[in-house]
């Protein structure tokens, strides 16, 4: 222990210091569970998987803040839909949204190509080394991948709700989508989908960086009853939503 963190522990009430010591105790055990998914068997971590997002504590200094189940299905299910085994679908800085397509069956998942973008080291347990991809947004290009430009369908949730993360977002989802050019997957649904979920009065900025999408009439909720309100950017409509601003 160093002198400074003495000297703060020494000034600390006992009840300060009890919490403290609770939160030390708790990020040990959170250590240690993620420990033993990387050794984990391939079954055990299959079973792992269906506890989904429970693992993971959000970091509000890393602006973490999951989706509610419904939410995170609903967005899951837009990725899914009308897919086939070729479709390649990355997720951007949502790693409820994985989690939430990983709890599904396996009949209901057509495509194996389905890769996690994120800063957040500890989703790699997640997504598993083949899937898992360290992401930045301050440097939206420099990224180790062999996907660039061949992405049919895109969900991203840029951390903070400024121009500079959105705009920097923006550039990763370009360097990541295919051109779209009206193809259609061996089901029927264009192949093509992205889908952008921020901030409401990030409304302007997208308009700007993702002029092909229009603001959606779904809703999307946090589990932890996140204040700000949000809205679902897409440049497609289905069945589980339509745009609201035509």
């Amino acid at each position: 222990m160093s002198d400074s963190d003495s000297d703060m522990e020494v000034s600390l009430s006992a009840n300060a210091l009890a919490a403290l010591a609770e939160f030390r105790q708790e990020e040990q055990q959170r250590t240690q569970e993620f420990e033993k998914l990387y050794q984990a068997t391939e079954e055990e971590f299959e079973q792992r998987k269906q506890e989904g997002m429970k693992l993971y504590k959000e970091d509000w200094q890393l602006s973490q803040f999951w989706y509610s189940d419904a939410t995170a299905d609903m967005l899951a299910d837009a990725l899914l839909s009308g897919a086939d085994a070729d479709t390649v679908i990355a997720v951007v800085s949502a790693p409820s949204v994985y989690a939430a397509i990983q709890k599904k069956p396996a009949e209901s998942i057509p495509t194996k190509h389905i890769y996690l973008f994120e800063f957040d080291k500890r989703f790699e347990v997640m997504a598993g080394k083949e899937h898992f991809v360290y992401y930045n947004y301050e440097t939206p290009t420099e990224f180790e991948c062999d996907i660039k430009h061949k992405v049919d369908r895109l969900l991203i949730d840029p951390p903070f709700l400024n121009e500079t993360c959105q705009t920097k977002s923006s550039v990763t989802a370009y360097e990541l989508l295919a051109k779209n050019d009206g193809s259609k997957t061996a089901n029927g649904s264009l192949k093509h989908r992205l889908i952008s979920c921020t901030g409401e009065r990030m409304k302007d900025v997208i308009k700007k960086v993702y002029p092909e999408t229009h603001i959606t009439t779904f809703l999307p909720e946090h589990g932890n009853g996140l204040s700000n309100e949000f809205r679902c950017y897409a440049d497609f409509e289905w069945n589980g939503w339509k745009f609201a601003d035509n």
